[in-house]
């Protein structure tokens, strides 16, 4: 059975932008870990407000929507956000999270009048486009860790690896004509 942290490491390859430090260093990337290895438990400090936490988890589900499997929040992504910023990020790599979350809030107020949390899904998606595209100070570093966080929180969760993919511990026999358009899952070995 593959644990998280070779999960981690196998995914590392997936972005084509730099590795999160906090995700690089719980795959073991990162040389040595300069934090206290923590794999179980509840997260060893609080690094959300409470409104930072309903934003982070409304955004995670944003770019992981529920659709025909579960989506962000029943893989357990907020709580594996919660859980990497607090026991492997350094202070300052969590700044960027937090810094975007807030920035995210004040573009809501400012365009929409009202808090992000009550923004519709169509306006969160405005708002993490806009981050994204770099349209407000500091955004395009909060979209990126962000969505490293979200796809390896998801992929790396029961739900991602079970659900999302389906697993082969032996694959079967190779077929080189096999049409795209009869997959049905990726498949992961």
């Amino acid at each position: 059975m593959i644990d998280r942290r070779h999960a981690l490491a196998g995914m590392a390859a997936l972005f084509a932008a730099p590795l999160f430090a906090p995700i690089a260093r719980a795959a073991g990337l990162a040389g040595p870990a300069t934090r206290p290895v923590v794999s179980e438990g509840a997260p060893s400090v609080q690094v959300f407000t409470p409104a930072q936490h309903t934003l982070m988890t409304q955004l995670s589900e944003r770019i992981l929507p529920t659709t025909d499997t579960p989506g962000a929040i029943a893989a357990g992504v907020p709580a594996y956000i919660a859980k990497l910023l607090a026991d492997w990020a350094l202070p300052a790599e969590r700044i960027p999270i937090l810094a975007g979350l807030d920035a995210i809030e004040a573009k809501s107020q400012q365009d929409y009048k009202i808090s992000a949390t009550q923004a519709s899904p169509d306006q969160q998606d405005a708002l993490l486009t806009a981050a994204m595209n770099a349209q407000f100070a500091g955004g395009a570093a909060f979209f990126e860790a962000f969505r490293q966080l979200v796809i390896t929180g998801y992929y790396t969760s029961e739900i991602g690896m079970t659900q999302e993919q389906e697993y082969l511990p032996v694959p079967g026999e190779y077929h080189g004509d096999y049409l795209y358009s009869k997959v049905n899952k990726v498949y992961t070995a």
